[in-house]
Parts: C-alpha cells; structure tokens; sequence
C-alpha cells in the first residue's frame, strides 16, 4: 500500500519514463513465456477446437462423449475427492500437534513429514507399489493394481500440504476465543468446533483446494500405479500422444482432453485465490506458545504416529526392495546403475542408450540450467510486482504482470510438454532438438513458486530504507547492495532449492520432450519399470532410491535456510 507521506505523483514525462522502465524490465520474461508458454498453450487449443483449419468445438464433445473418457473424468474426480478428505482428515490433527504442542524433535517429524511431498511423482508411485505388492508388506490386503493403491500414493504425496497450511494458521490463532469459551464452561470438543475449525476453516479450504488440485494433475503416482488400466485426465492425455491405448497417436482427442483439463485447473485456481483472499481471522494477537502434550492430546498424538509410519513405510520398503534379490541381501542393483539395462533374462541388453548414473548427471546439469532461468526470471518478475506504483496505470501493469506469471499454474506440466510437441517441430521453431528445451519446460514449471517465494519478501523491504541510503549518496547498485541484497539472499537460496527439487524430479512435460539420447533419471525410472527383467525392476528401485535422496536433501538444506516472511508452496 502507498505511503501518503511518500506518495510521488508521477505525471507528464516522469510518468511515462517509470512506465518504459517497467515494460522494459518485464520485456525479457514476458518474451520467455510468450513462446515456451502461451504459444505452446495455444497450439494446444488450435489443434483441439480447430482440428480441420476450421473452428469445430463439436470435436471436444465428441471426445467426451465417448465411454472410456466419461470413465477417465469420473475416475479423476472420485479419486482426488477421496485423496483431498483422506488428506485433511489424517492431516488435520498432525498440523495441530506439530503446530501446537511442544516435544522432542518436532522440528524432525515435521522436516520428515515434508518429504513425501517434495518426492519425484514417479518415485512415490515406485515406493507405493513395492509396498502394496504381493511381496510387500501389505501384500496381503491385495491392493496391487487397485484404485485403492492409487488413493494411498496420493494421500502419502499430499498429506503435508494439509500439515503446512494449516499448521501455519492454526500457529497464529488469537488463544483469547478458546480461553473466553474454556472459561465459559466449554468442553475441549466444543472449543474446537464452535471456535477453533470456524477460525480455520479459510485455511482448511484452501488447502483442500490445492490437494484436489494436486491429486487431479498427480501424473506420475497414476501413471505408476494405474498403467492404462486406471488412468486420470492427465495420464490419458500421456497414453494418447504415444499411442499406448489403441496402438496409433490421437492429438486431437489428446488436445481435447488438454482443454477440458485446463478449464477445470484454472477455475480451481480461481476459487483457491478467492479463499485465500478471504480475510484471515488468524491474527498473530495474544498467540499462544506451544504447550506440552496433555492427555486430551492423546487421539492427535496417535493419528500424527500413524502419519509419520505411513510416510515412513513406503519409503523403507522401497530402500529394502533395492537392496533385495532372489531372497538374499545385494548390492547388485546399485552396481547395474551405471550399465546400460538388462533383456528378461537378466543379461545386459539395449534398454537404455546409457547408464542410469548418466542419466542422474543429466538430471543434475538440466536441474542447475532450470534453477538459474526460474531464478533469473523470477527475481525479474518478483521485481516488477513489488516495486512502488505511483500511477494507476504502474498499478494495472503490475497486477496484470503478477496474474500472467501465475498461469503456468493453471495448466499441469504433461499440458505443457504436449504443447512443446506440437508447436515447437517445425520451422522457424523447430526447437525439439534443442538442449535449453528441456530445462526451459522445467523452468516455468518451478517459476511460479519462485516467484511466491521472493514476492513477500521483497513487499517486506520498507522503501524508505531505500530513499535513506540515496540521499546519503548511495547509487542504485550501492543502495541494492546495501538494503536488497542483506535481505533477499536467504529466499534467493531458498528459491534455487526448490526449483532445483521441482526440476529434478520433473515427469510430466519432460516426459514429452526428452531427447532419447540425454534422458533424466525420472524418464529412465519409468522406462525400466515397464520392461521385463528382475534386474531392470532392481535397477529401478536402485535409482528412485537415489533420486529421492538427493531431491530430499535439497529440500532439507532449503528447511534450514528458510526464514519468517518468505513464501512457501
């Protein structure tokens, strides 16, 4: 908000000087998402409503109307209803306990609890399955190749956006409400229902929102887990651009699947921002400390245990399961890392053009090429938004800047890459060959939540400290140096973490795109799950197993680092 004693009234050519800037400032990103978003989104949608060169929205219908998309919509829509009230149910009393009461190592069941969420999709569909298959430790429930296998691994991905959120504003409720009603004769139960959940309930909402969000685009758990069998929108479109359902490429069902699909995310962004926007009764007034647990406590500290060993369990499963063979303990599967794959019969075969270890080297240096573009982008746009606007037009520009870098959020990654396919082959955008494409794709993906991580901070930096150190004689670069640079460098480190975990586990549009002689290790993951060979299985979970450790570590650095005010996902 505009400080009335600092307020400039920018007018005549001053005014029309700070605009230039501004639009100068937000060229270079602007003409990045311009050609690897916008006009891959548009091909999306020529190639679905105008299939023959003419407009022909009937093609959408067509596709909908056909049984097994009727099947893919209700399939997506029941399992992320389920997985979104699983989630706030399990996750509800985890954020009260690991936000509210005081105990030994919270800090490290919180830390542990975020994991599975920064996990590649693919690696948590891998770790699911080992769990639920019959030689895993709930193989005698008979859940392989279930609906209910799917639920669990989308659950285990989301549960900790529930924890955070929540955890967040339940941390911040004025403790006065509570104690007025305790003091009044309520019982606990009471001051939790007619208190506390109302006071939470735009948080709850809003997290509920981003967890069906999360489970409708979970392209790599479904994919995993459900194959062809059970698909989502999102896989569908997957199984539709390469064939694996009737044998031949449909782009234009895929593209009208595509669109469907985007709709519908971009209207749950909506209502999300909608709720978010609704004022936050969880003012940091008379906030209570975290309290030690009492026995009232007991059924939240129980489902918080049950949380933590259902996180913990799919992924010692999946440690175990790569160290085992034929019965016995190995470290067979971790030395065929750096082969080249196995035929069924366990020998060395052509399945993948280079070692599994290769192909991390190609995640790690496609991941470093990501960051510094998301960053650079980023700080770029994170810029534009929170500078001071001193005219109504700065004000409309600026807001319509914010609202545009935000779109990559309204269309899932595996939209995205099928977008790269069909726009960027052919001349004078033959970019397909390209090695910036991929970190590119990856890129827009992590730029929204980079840029939701440094926009609150840089909206914290009070301006006058600005105006001070240049009217001491400071520059712009000494003053940036001085007053910008002491603050932002933290979120900046916090930023690069968690687009480097977003790229490096990126499935859905590098899935598309991926040139077949530098794969990165989630495309290389699903290709040796789907081929025959216990070693090429073995060698499978060997890799997921490193992927999530290096990603896990990033995003526990990042905890460390993180710092009051910044944003978070």
């Amino acid at each position: 908000m505009d400080r009335p004693h600092l307020r400039v009234t920018g007018g005549g050519s001053a005014g029309t000087g700070r605009l230039l800037g501004l639009l100068g400032l937000a060229a270079v990103p602007t003409a990045v998402l311009g050609l690897f978003f916008l006009l891959p989104v548009a091909g999306m949608l020529e190639r679905g409503l105008w299939p023959e060169g003419s407009f022909e929205p009937g093609a959408v219908l067509e596709v909908l109307g056909t049984d097994r998309t009727r099947r893919v919509v209700w399939f997506t829509v029941w399992t992320s209803s389920v997985a979104t009230a699983a989630s706030v149910l399990l996750g509800l009393p985890a954020a009260y306990v690991l936000h509210r009461l005081r105990f030994p190592l919270r800090g490290a069941v919180r830390a542990a609890l975020l994991v599975p969420f920064v996990l590649p999709t693919v690696v948590v569909g891998i770790a699911v399955r080992e769990l639920v298959a019959d030689s895993g430790p709930l193989g005698f429930l008979g859940l392989d190749g279930t609906p209910v296998a799917i639920l669990i691994g989308l659950v285990f991905f989301n549960v900790a956006v529930v924890i955070r959120t929540v955890g967040a504003a339940w941390e911040g409720l004025d403790r006065r409400p509570a104690e007025a009603a305790a003091a009044l004769g309520a019982a606990p139960w009471q001051v939790l229902v007619t208190v506390t959940l109302p006071a939470l309930r735009p948080a709850i909402v809003s997290a509920a929102s981003v967890v069906f969000l999360f489970c409708a685009t979970g392209f790599g758990v479904v994919l995993t887990l459900g194959g062809v069998r059970y698909a989502s929108v999102e896989t569908e479109i997957y199984l539709l651009t390469t064939g694996a359902i009737t044998g031949s490429v449909e782009l234009g069902a895929a593209a009208a699947l595509s669109i469907v699909q985007l709709v519908a995310v971009v209207a749950l962004l909506g209502v999300a921002a909608r709720l978010r926007a609704v004022p936050d009764p969880t003012v940091r007034r008379s906030v209570a400390a975290p309290t030690r647990p009492r026995r009232r406590d007991l059924p939240a500290l129980f489902v918080t245990g049950g949380v933590l060993a259902a996180v913990a369990l799919p992924i010692a499963t999946l440690v175990v399961g790569s160290l085992r063979r034929d019965g016995a303990w190995t470290l067979v599967h971790y030395r065929a890392l750096t082969g080249v794959g196995a035929d069924a019969g366990g020998n060395g075969g052509g399945l993948l053009r280079a070692p599994v270890t290769e192909a991390l080297g190609n995640s790690l240096r496609i991941a470093v090429d990501a960051t510094w573009m998301s960053l650079l982008l980023g700080l770029l746009v994170a810029v534009v938004v929170t500078s001071r606007s001193r005219s109504a037009a700065e004000r409309r520009v600026r807001s319509a800047f914010d609202g545009l870098f935000m779109l990559p959020l309204g269309v899932s990654a595996v939209t995205l890459g099928f977008g790269f396919l069909i726009t960027l082959d052919e001349p004078p955008l033959d970019l397909r060959s390209s090695p910036l494409l991929v970190p590119v794709a990856q890129a827009l993906v992590a730029l929204p939540l980079v840029v939701r991580v440094l926009v609150p901070v840089l909206q914290g930096i009070d301006d006058r400290q600005r105006q001070a150190a240049a009217s001491l004689g400071a520059g712009p670069l000494r003053s940036l140096l001085t007053v910008d640079v002491p603050v932002l460098w933290r979120p900046l480190l916090v930023a690069a973490g968690f687009a480097f975990a977003v790229s490096l586990g990126e499935f859905g549009a590098t899935s598309f795109i991926v040139r077949a002689d530098v794969p990165t290790l989630p495309v290389v993951i699903y290709r040796l799950i789907g081929s025959p060979g216990q070693l090429n299985y073995g060698t499978a979970l060997a890799a997921s197993v490193v992927l999530a450790a290096v990603t896990a570590l990033v995003v526990l650095l990042v905890e460390r680092l993180r710092v009051p005010g910044a944003g978070t996902f």
